[in-house]
């Protein structure tokens, strides 16, 4: 089990967004990149809030009956955030899907700086590889 380790599987690269970005850019942003959500980092770049789709729709559909547009990520995110660490197993984070069902999962360092993120696909492909090279199909 030591080679599934969240770190091995993790995106390094995950949408960044801030408090202080509108609504608007933010779901341009996660369009663009085609995810379900993205890591909210403060001014000193630490995780602050997490940004869902679901979190963007209300926001929008508000927005149409208020005609107003300029909301602020900082305003509708989630906080306190479901994170994950490098060094976890797979397994452990998927045990923890199940409790949790987040779609997304910041990956976090010991000082809370955003590292990366994995996502409940990347968690099923790491599991299914596993199971492949553990249970070969015979002939």
């Amino acid at each position: 089990m030591e080679s599934l380790l969240v770190s091995k599987y993790m995106s390094l690269h995950p949408v960044r967004l801030t408090e202080k970005m509108s609504v608007a850019e933010a779901v341009e942003m996660l369009l663009y990149h085609n995810q379900s959500g993205g890591p909210v980092l403060d001014s000193n770049g630490v995780l602050c809030g997490f940004l869902s789709e679901q979190d963007c729709i209300k926001a929008m559909v508000e927005s149409t009956y208020y005609r107003e547009q300029i909301c602020r990520v900082g305003e509708i995110m989630q906080s306190p955030v479901l994170t994950v660490t490098p060094g976890m197993s797979i397994l452990e984070v998927a045990e923890k899907l199940l409790r949790e069902k987040p779609k997304v999962y910041p990956v976090v360092d010991a000082d809370n700086k955003l590292v990366g993120a994995i996502t409940r696909t990347q968690i099923l492909d790491a599991i299914d590889k596993h199971l492949r090279a553990e249970y070969p199909k015979s002939a």
